[in-house]
């Protein structure tokens, strides 16, 4: 689990236990890295990451974002891992987070 989470990023959290399966997946080429889905978030919401899930669910890996944005509101964002596309945005300050050049 030390190799997977130092490869994807010291925040990231393996719900499901599955750190060797993750590192599989990262390997292969199914999921990109955190580092790559953290760009995304800070390119698109402003604020601070303060939790990162990465699990699987119905087959999709997902990472799961909770941010602390400027404003003091906690969001959480789900991303797809194998492309980084968005995939649900959660709590009250989800608009005001979100940065305007998107």
């Amino acid at each position: 689990m030390l190799a997977l989470a130092l490869a994807l990023a010291p925040a990231a959290v393996i719900a499901d236990g599955g750190s060797e399966r993750a590192w599989r997946a990262l390997k292969a080429g199914e999921i990109l890295p955190l580092t790559r889905i953290l760009e995304v978030v800070h390119r698109d919401f402003a604020g601070d990451v303060i939790e990162v899930e990465l699990e699987r669910s119905d087959g999709r890996w997902i990472y799961e974002i909770k941010l602390l944005s400027t404003k003091g509101a906690v969001i959480e964002l789900d991303y797809d891992a194998r492309d980084a596309r968005l995939l649900r945005t959660k709590g009250s300050g989800v608009g005001a987070a979100r940065r305007s050049n998107r």
